[in-house]
């Protein structure tokens, strides 16, 4: 993954794409920042966790400036947002994490918001290969158990 993250921003130099650019070494930067607090080289799963750090960071800023009505500042980071989605996996769909969510139910058989940690902590397993919206899965989790 990081040598199409390399490559990216060598096209990017080409290209003069000053705003893809900026993203790309801010991601660099994240990259090897994460590399040396960790000592080694990051493997596919840690870069991308890196990249969903920055995409949450985007996103929780996006809002921030949405209440404030800085629409420029949120439409820049929406592109920020989608360069960054180009180097994750698919996002899961909500119907796919409700799935994964219903199974972890029917193995913890919880008996209500006491059992939130471990339902969590079980959808966390289930879903660390995958791309999920935690702020949703967390959502949903609520939901279903407040019903029971």
């Amino acid at each position: 993954m990081i040598e199409k993250i390399n490559t990216d921003l060598k096209n990017a130099m080409k290209d003069h794409d000053t705003f893809k650019l900026s993203v790309l070494r801010m991601l660099k930067s994240a990259l090897q920042l994460e590399a040396i607090a960790k000592k080694h080289e990051l493997s596919d799963t840690e870069i991308a966790n890196v990249i969903k750090k920055q995409v949450k960071l985007r996103k929780d800023s996006a809002s921030e400036y949405e209440k404030y009505g800085k629409e420029d500042n949120v439409r820049d980071l929406e592109r920020e947002i989608a360069i960054l989605n180009i180097y994750l996996p698919a996002e899961m769909t909500e119907e796919e994490i409700v799935e994964v969510i219903a199974t972890v139910f029917a193995e913890v058989q919880p008996t209500g918001m006491k059992d939130m940690g471990n339902i969590m902590k079980q959808v966390n397993i289930k879903l660390a290969d995958k791309n999920a919206d935690m702020a949703l899965v967390s959502k949903l989790v609520k939901e279903k158990l407040s019903g029971i």
